[in-house]
């Protein structure tokens, strides 16, 4: 008989956001007239920029014609786009980072759990908390940890605290022992940022215990600060022990159009159980073409002109429109006597949850009196129990709504 993958029962009951989705789905059909506003998953609203539909499409007519009918392309992604966001995401900013150093894909949600294809079964395992759930859920499928305790914790990984009380950024651990850290700024949930400070304490921790950083930057576009780095590789040392995630769907929302990258300098390794360096590139470079296909000739010339003076004043103004939102979230909500954290460098507003409610009481509260659907904090982790995550991902009628709803019946 067949046998699973047992890891795969340790996990909890559903993920965060099925859960959420289980939720509506049930309200919704008890209450078919009620217009819902879904302020929780972080999917963008708005149309594409125009200059990558126009790409796109360009591309589709290329398609049409024999002479520039395009088949296979390589698994790295084309030349043209890599070379592209080596010099306009990480060149331009001063980091040495070469467009063979970069791999397109189609998600750094994928990308962040496929990682652990080419590292090993025995590593030390730090995250923050709370995190993006995806980080621990596709440890736990690899059987690295153990089960969950009754705050939802996994045997086996190390959980450094991310809290008011440190400005939500993450505490350099003084375990020596730790080998693969998960670090994500700005943050998600918490919309914090770190500062290159604080990044480069990060680096150097991890260059002394010879550890290796897994960096999520997938909203390094919303930095407003140009003293705050858009890129850890703008940190010293930080090519020989970071791998950097990031991605086209916050930036020019490529959500449903799936684009994205991660960067694995060439000057990585890591150990053999013989104790030999190998290069992780090489690994990565090796997983990627036998695991993945590449993303699609037309998907790539959309992104590619993300990179055009037409498309960075395109994207530009998706993100401004989506920190406006988060503007009138975050004064919205502080007027209203909560306390709210994030919405200045993120597209996130942590909520506070008033006393004497759970993440959970007030995700339901919020749906049945007000119809709004946010992400309970608790689904983040232990630490992110008594918060709320509310995106700013929606049409501004449907955010200056949401927030007349919420105000209307949260009372604090």
């Amino acid at each position: 008989m067949v046998k699973i993958n047992e890891n795969y029962l340790k996990l909890k009951a559903g993920y965060l956001f099925p859960e959420i989705a289980r939720r509506v789905n049930t309200f919704a059909e008890a209450n078919p007239n009620a217009e819902i506003i879904k302020l929780g998953i972080g999917d963008v609203t708005e149309p594409l920029p125009q200059a990558c539909c126009d790409a796109m499409a360009k591309a589709v007519d290329e398609m049409r014609d024999r002479s520039t009918f395009q088949g296979y392309g390589p698994e790295q992604g084309f030349s043209w786009l890599r070379e592209k966001i080596a010099q306009n995401d990480y060149q331009n900013r001063g980091c040495d980072i070469s467009a063979d150093e970069i791999f397109v894909s189609d998600g750094s949600k994928c990308d962040t759990g496929n990682i652990l294809d080419i590292l090993g079964d025995d590593n030390t395992i730090a995250v923050t908390d709370p995190v993006y759930p995806v980080y621990v859920d596709t440890n736990v499928m690899a059987g690295h940890t153990g089960s969950a305790n009754d705050e939802g914790k996994y045997e086996g990984l190390i959980y450094i605290p991310v809290t008011a009380e440190n400005n939500f950024t993450a505490a350099i651990p003084t375990n020596k022992n730790i080998d693969l850290i998960y670090l994500c700024f700005p943050n998600n949930p918490t919309g914090a940022v770190a500062t290159k400070e604080h990044l480069q304490a990060w680096v150097n921790y991890a260059k002394s215990v010879d550890a290796l950083i897994l960096f999520d930057a997938a909203y390094e576009a919303y930095i407003t600060d140009e003293t705050i780095p858009h890129s850890i590789y703008e940190v010293e040392g930080a090519k020989d022990c970071v791998i950097e995630f990031r991605s086209f769907s916050k930036n020019a929302g490529f959500t449903g159009t799936r684009c994205a990258l991660t960067v694995i300098p060439k000057t990585l390794t890591a150990k053999a159980s013989d104790g030999s360096e190998i290069q992780l590139w090489q690994l990565w470079n090796r997983r990627h073409s036998t695991k993945f296909n590449g993303v699609s000739y037309i998907v790539q010339r959309g992104a590619e002109a993300v990179y055009s003076e037409q498309g960075k004043a395109e994207v530009k103004a998706l993100i401004n429109f989506y920190l406006d939102n988060a503007k009138i979230i975050r004064e919205k909500l502080t007027a209203a006597g909560l306390t709210v954290y994030g919405g200045i460098h993120a597209p996130y507003i942590w909520v506070k949850a008033p006393e004497g409610l759970s993440s959970w009481d007030l995700f339901d509260k919020l749906l049945y009196a007000a119809h709004i659907v946010g992400t309970p904090g608790s689904g983040f982790g232990a630490a992110g129990e008594g918060y709320f995550r509310i995106s700013a991902f929606n049409s501004r009628e449907n955010v200056n709504e949401a927030m007349r709803r919420i105000t209307q019946n949260l009372k604090v």
